[in-house]
């Protein structure tokens, strides 16, 4: 009997197969990547429900929750495009363990403020600061990693999957940090969110990876930086996948900055409500991500582009008006869906259409638009909050998203080919 067990393990180890939706999960090392993310991330999230409504409660500001992502995202608009660098230079794991510990001891820092009672709005800022200068090395160097968890064939549904893990912890994260703010205060929240950045540090020290092959001839920064920088330019596909994510960044992604603001004071919901907020788009999110993981290779993804931004201008448009907490759900989760659509189609047209030298450079070039112009965009609807009411100033959102919809027609025709 003793001798059965075992056989019947190792056997099903080895008749074990991933479903094909779940193919990238067949490597072992996208495996732990996977399942650390999952936990690490619904702690993040339960720290940004957390912290939003902590900024809110002390200054009762728009203005202050737009100036915390503002700095947050500061220093990826003005670091990113260098960490490309270093990302083509050092191993992607160590870059990693450097930047998650960074993390859990931000907020651990914050979780000690916060229950000694002595948390002030400069010390979230100085924070967000600080917060944003790992990103900036962290979102390309995890954008970079993929290539080196899964074979290239695979890296549209690994993609897929962790846009996946990223929008189940956001539907998780919210609702949990919401009832633990409500009913414990914010600091244990913060508490939870250091803790959880420890399940990733296994996942990388686990993880069984070739050694890192340094470039022969690496030359000056400068150099690599302009070389990457050429290629974005000469390929019109690449600089209007960019380009756009940029302007969308700017103008209507950071809408989500105001939703403290709805919780409160329009809608009437409360700390939980928050959290059902930031769940319901989670839902949307992951609905999108799970149908690229399962339709992925099927889309004409180009298409889907043009068809999402549609319909993100669309969502956040009603969202704006409403003053019934469920329709201001569900047009969260629809917005949802059409946002992750985006990021996650194009992430992978670029991890496809980039060549393996120049991928951290070009990679870098897409979490500068993304995570670069995000905190413009959060600080101009936080003034427009405070100057002109939520309501008009997510609408005025809304009515941007629309008209860059039409504008990227005409200027980057070629997203209608990408397959």
């Amino acid at each position: 009997m003793r001798s059965t067990v075992p056989q019947l393990a190792s056997s099903f180890r080895l008749g074990w197969k991933w479903p094909e939706a779940l193919r990238a999960l067949r490597h072992r090392n996208f495996r732990l990547f996977f399942f650390g993310q999952l936990i690490s991330l619904i702690g993040s999230w339960m720290q940004t429900t957390a912290q939003q409504w902590l900024v809110y409660r002390l200054t009762g500001s728009q203005l202050s929750l737009g100036l915390v992502t503002f700095l947050n995202f500061l220093p990826v608009l003005l670091l990113s495009l260098f960490m490309g660098v270093i990302v083509d230079r050092f191993p992607r794991r160590r870059l990693l363990l450097l930047t998650q510990s960074a993390f859990s001891l931000l907020a651990a820092v914050l979780a000690l403020l916060s229950a000694l009672g002595v948390v002030e709005y400069w010390h979230i800022l100085v924070l967000a600061v600080l917060l944003g200068l790992a990103n900036a090395l962290d979102m390309p160097a995890r954008q970079a990693f993929f290539a080196d968890l899964v074979e290239r064939d695979d890296l549209m549904n690994a993609i897929a999957l962790n846009s996946s893990v990223f929008n189940g912890a956001r539907i998780i994260g919210p609702a949990l940090g919401g009832v633990i703010v409500a009913a414990f205060g914010e600091a244990p929240a913060f508490a939870l969110n250091a803790v959880s950045f420890w399940a990733v540090l296994a996942g990388l020290l686990l993880m069984r990876l070739p050694p890192f092959t340094r470039p022969a001839d690496p030359g000056s920064g400068r150099s690599e930086l302009m070389k990457g920088l050429r290629h974005l330019f000469n390929d019109r596909r690449l600089l209007g996948l960019v380009a756009m994510i940029a302007l969308f960044s700017a103008v209507g992604f950071p809408f989500t900055v105001l939703l403290p603001v709805y919780a409160r004071d329009i809608l009437g919901i409360g700390a939980e409500g928050l959290g059902a907020l930031l769940a319901a788009m989670g839902v949307g999110a992951l609905l999108a991500a799970l149908s690229l993981a399962v339709l992925g290779d099927r889309h004409h993804k180009g298409r889907l582009l043009l068809l999402t931004r549609s319909m993100f201008a669309v969502a956040v448009a009603v969202f704006s008006q409403s003053r019934l907490p469920a329709l201001s759900m569900l047009a969260l989760a629809v917005s949802g869906y059409a946002l992750i659509s985006q990021l996650a189609v194009t992430n992978t047209l670029i991890q496809l259409l980039v060549p393996d030298a120049l991928r951290g450079r070009v990679l870098s070039a897409y979490t500068w638009a993304l995570g670069g112009f995000w905190p413009l965009g959060a600080l101009l609807i936080g003034w427009g909050g405070d100057r002109l009411g939520a309501p008009t100033a997510v609408l005025l959102s809304a009515i941007g998203c629309a008209a860059l919809m039409l504008l990227g027609r005409v200027w980057f025709p070629e997203a209608r080919t990408l397959r």
